[in-house]
């Protein structure tokens, strides 16, 4: 299901990636990523900060991918710093990833794979809370266009506000959603979880003119589904939901919605307990805590997917703890990347073998 088509134009957008060779390798490899997109950050006049000045406030630094995830990008470059900075190197592969576009397709991730990446082990500092993220939610992301029946606002009864049309498929993709939620007591951890499926619609557009009956609205929006689903099973579900719209109200017969698989459309995965690479992750993280690691689940897309579904490689997904990420004032707790910084730092020093310099 990959590369996804682009939403952008990656005329000027691109990876950067750093690699340490031993010159004579006896551990194991490594992959470090992080990527360096950003959400937008929506009115900056409702910042406490404006969102890209980098505020300090105590122990939070504030602005727009603070934490998600220009805070796991520094982590993973400090981490080999300080391994150098005590007198030593690592005595297995490491390939640091700066990737692209994670937020909307993966593609850098997925670029980063076809162009040879591979390892014994991959970590991806995500912000989450110096958890290890053991499963995530598979996503695909959609656009779907609407047309009502233009019409006077004199004689509304004429026509079809193709507005109105919109958040009548949307009511409906919120059944689908509570389907889908409803499978939950299925998948192990997820039962745990309020809303594994989480539709959200992020943008809409709709209508011509203040005093017409809109013919045409767009949105567009995700929908999670659980490891060990085929994208393509969910695809086909989610469509034929909007085929059967008319025959459910009659409002939408004339409404003929359009999709489009825009972004996203890729599974989840599990990451089994007992792998080496975890266990050396949490020997490292109660080295700088004194606490046990603990396992958790995020109902996102991450890019440790890839590498798990498509590579079969031991992927973790552990970073710093982080307020409002995607939202108004995010922000990254300072000695929280400190921790995760010095873990991943002696967790590159266990899995690759160090020797002095």
């Amino acid at each position: 299901m990959w590369p996804i088509p682009a939403t952008i134009d990656y005329a000027d957008t691109f990876n950067v990636s750093g690699r340490k060779r031993p010159q004579a390798a006896s551990g194991r490899s490594l992959i470090l990523n992080a990527h360096v997109d950003v959400v937008p950050t929506a009115d900056p006049a409702y910042w406490t900060h404006a969102p890209f000045a980098a505020v300090r406030e105590g122990d939070w630094l504030f602005g727009r991918g603070a934490g998600d995830m220009k805070a796991g990008l520094a982590a993973n470059l400090f981490a080999v710093d300080a391994i150098e900075a005590a007198g030593f190197e690592l005595q297995g592969p490491l390939e640091f990833q700066s990737v692209i576009d994670e937020e909307v397709t993966g593609n850098g991730t997925a670029a980063a794979i076809l162009r040879g990446a591979t390892a014994d082990a991959v970590l991806i500092p995500e912000p989450t809370d110096e958890d290890v993220v053991c499963a995530n939610s598979g996503v695909i992301k959609f656009r779907i266009t609407v047309q009502g029946v233009s019409a006077h606002p004199r004689e509304p009864d004429s026509g079809l506000s193709a507005i109105e049309a919109a958040f009548l498929v949307i009511n409906e993709l919120k059944v689908l959603e509570a389907r889908w939620n409803a499978e939950k007591i299925e998948h192990a951890g997820f039962d745990r979880l309020a809303n594994p499926a989480s539709l959200n619609i992020g943008t809409i557009q709709g209508g011509e003119w203040p005093a017409s009956i809109p013919f045409e609205c767009t949105f567009e929006g995700r929908i999670g589904f659980y490891p060990g689903d085929e994208p393509a099973e969910r695809m086909a579900s989610f469509e034929k939901t909007l085929q059967e719209l008319g025959s459910l109200d009659p409002r939408l017969s004339k409404a003929n919605p359009r999709l489009q698989w825009i972004g996203t459309c890729q599974a989840g995965y599990r990451l089994e307990p007992g792998t080496d690479a975890e266990t050396a992750l949490a020997s490292a993280h109660r080295s700088v805590t004194g606490r046990s690691l603990n396992r958790s689940i995020m109902a996102c897309y991450l890019d440790a997917a890839l590498y798990m579904n498509h590579c079969e490689i031991p992927s973790l997904t552990y970073g710093p703890l982080t307020k409002n990420i995607h939202g108004i004032d995010e922000c990254v707790n300072l000695p929280s990347l400190k921790r995760v910084t010095q873990t991943i730092a002696l967790f590159a020093a266990e899995w690759c073998g160090i020797s002095p310099k």
